[in-house]
């Protein structure tokens, strides 16, 4: 089933930028580019920085797009999202940034039009909240972290 995603472009955004798109048949995730007004962006060592797309969207109500990171430039450069996955709510009409962390030792040049992450189109399902004093009980019950094992 194929829902359709409005895009417009925020206000002095490059209107030369390609939308985000997928970049085979089967990727889950569309890469979005960086808008930095033709100027090359650093990010240093341990620095994050918001860095914007230029662009606003119209998502369904029932859905969500998620902002990940793109897996080559952890590896190669510890560069990732720190708020991964972040969340775009079907009701956000502003620009959409993305929030670059720098976990390498050396410095990150961000240039106008790097894909910088990538936005994952994903349904929500909203629930309805109801206190109780009693939840059920489970063979795991309240173990938390390496209750069931680590290999």
């Amino acid at each position: 089933m194929t829902q359709i995603l409005k895009i417009a472009r925020a206000s002095g955004a490059d209107p030369e930028l390609p939308l985000p798109s997928y970049q085979t048949k089967g990727a889950a995730g569309m890469d979005i580019l960086a808008d930095t007004n033709h100027k090359r962006l650093t990010l240093k060592p341990n620095q994050r920085l918001l860095v914007k797309s230029g662009l606003c969207f119209e998502i369904p109500t029932g859905y969500e797009i998620q902002v990940r990171p793109r897996s080559g430039l952890a590896l190669e450069y510890g560069v990732t999202l720190i708020n991964s996955p972040g969340t775009i709510d079907s009701d956000y009409r502003g620009e959409v940034g993305v929030i670059l962390i720098n976990f390498g030792d050396k410095d990150f040049q961000i240039n106008h039009g790097d894909r910088i992450g990538q936005l994952v189109f994903a349904p929500v399902i909203q629930c309805e909240i109801v206190e109780t004093e009693i939840l059920s009980k489970t063979k795991r019950n309240q173990s938390g972290f390496g209750s069931t094992g680590f290999k």
